[in-house]
């Protein structure tokens, strides 16, 4: 199983992203999603999470209004479009997949990780 995580590079304040995440040998369609980040110096932290099935989404109050989860079943990949990025986004991105369908901002919950891909925003 593996979950590669693309999209990440060094953008400007007020710039957008989007992050993908392919799937290999795992059904993404069936497993709930999420995003997390880890900034230098800091711990990682929930980000973003569409849960299997009824397509609900969480979003930490961080960047809630500014970045969106989404998913392509076709395609076994998931997206987190960010827009309006600040230089506080800054960090390394970790997408993730759970078989869980609810509280899914607890890293526990997450049974396969991708390997994160940086995201720098310059000020």
């Amino acid at each position: 199983v593996q979950l590669q995580a693309s999209g990440g590079g060094l953008v400007q304040t007020g710039d957008s992203l989007r992050l993908s995440c392919a799937a290999s040998g795992l059904t993404f369609r069936i497993y709930s999603a999420g995003w997390f980040r880890q900034a230098p110096g800091k711990e990682r932290e929930f980000v973003a999470a569409l849960i299997y099935r009824d397509g609900k989404t969480s979003y930490a109050n961080s960047i809630k209004g500014r970045f969106t989860i989404s998913r392509n079943n076709a395609r076994d990949t998931v997206y987190l479009q960010m827009n309006n990025l600040k230089p506080e986004d800054t960090a390394v991105y970790y997408c993730a997949a759970s078989g869980w369908k609810s509280d899914l901002s607890y890293e526990y919950k997450y049974d396969f990780w991708g390997q994160g891909t940086q995201v720098t925003v310059s000020s």
